[in-house]
């Protein structure tokens, strides 16, 4: 039988599927009874799952990141889809077709790595030259970092992500730099390539995108300075020297590359360069963000339920293609 996938589901469907469960927690209703709250998922989405009335012995048979097969129905709460589960059994990995289950960029990996080497070969400054060749020689960074995904869930949230978020961002920054001559085009652009090298350590992607404990402790932007440190250390060693105020220029990208401080960034752009990569890298995450919400939220009206993060509804009839 054909797989139910998660962005197929409609409310009030009887589900007896197979989906991937991650972060299962087990929690207290206000009346005192136990339930779980978990993520179910494939390679289309993800949806909240709840299971009620449940023992804590139930919840230990439950894998913190594996397959599990539910039975249950699937509902909206709060405009959102969430399926309630009646029961489960877990099932192996080697018995599911994964690729039913991790989503991946639908580009070509190797063509974006080919052509974001090709712009950033076009750094003259020295020092950054120097820099991003010592992250493009470390294979087994570069292997994470053209698999990785660029987040648990907000945009490019898929194995290959990553590359694509810094691909896109790198494609606009070469389009938009002869516009603004007083920009440092070479700062933009390491910039932008290592912006999220650390979402490589922050997140787990091996089975489902969950973090790792360093990455919910520290986060990819302090992981990403750190990277980038070990990288000049390791140059220097090599009798390669590191201009101190391209590094702080460097760096201030990296941390203040969210904008604000109640999204993540320790400090706030304060250079023509900052301010760049800090729009460029939310208009790509937006545009990822909205259109895959427009594609796979449940229902087939011109509007999409309510979207939390992004505060509205999304319209998504194209009146150009009727």
């Amino acid at each position: 039988m054909a797989h139910l996938f998660i962005n197929q589901v409609k409310p009030g469907q009887t589900i007896d599927e197979t989906y991937m469960v991650t972060q299962p927690v087990l929690r207290n209703t206000t009346k005192g009874d136990l339930y779980i709250a978990m993520y179910l998922s494939d390679r289309t989405g993800k949806a909240n799952g709840r299971m009620w009335q449940v023992s804590e012995a139930l919840y230990n048979k439950l894998p913190s990141e594996g397959f599990i097969h539910i039975r249950g129905k699937s509902e909206l709460y709060q405009n959102a889809l969430q399926v309630i589960v009646n029961d489960f059994v877990v099932v192996d990995a080697e018995k599911v077709e994964l690729a039913d289950y991790m989503p991946k960029t639908e580009k070509n990996v190797e063509k974006m790595f080919n052509e974001l080497k090709t712009m950033v070969a076009a750094i003259k400054d020295k020092s950054l030259k120097a820099l991003v060749n010592e992250f493009l020689s470390d294979t087994d960074l570069m292997r994470e970092f053209v698999t990785a995904p660029a987040a648990m869930q907000m945009h490019h949230n898929y194995l290959g992500g990553l590359l694509e978020h810094t691909h896109n961002m790198l494609k606009v920054a070469v389009s938009i730099l002869p516009l603004y001559p007083k920009v440092q085009a070479d700062l933009v652009i390491a910039g932008i390539f290592l912006h999220d090298i650390a979402k490589t350590t922050e997140l787990s992607y091996k089975m489902g995108i969950s973090y790792t404990n360093s990455g919910q402790l520290l986060g990819h932007i302090v992981q990403g300075a750190e990277i980038i440190n070990k990288k000049v250390d390791a140059l220097k060693q090599k009798g390669i020297a590191f201009d101190q105020d391209v590094l702080d220029s460097l760096l201030h990208i990296m941390i203040s590359h969210h904008g604000q401080y109640e999204f993540g960034s320790p400090k706030l752009p304060a250079t023509a360069e900052a301010f760049m990569v800090n729009y460029i890298d939310d208009l790509d995450a937006k545009m990822n963000q909205v259109t895959n919400l427009i594609d796979n939220d449940p229902g087939d009206t011109d509007w999409t339920a309510y979207q939390r993060p992004l505060e509205t509804r999304l319209y998504r009839k194209r009146p150009l293609e009727q």
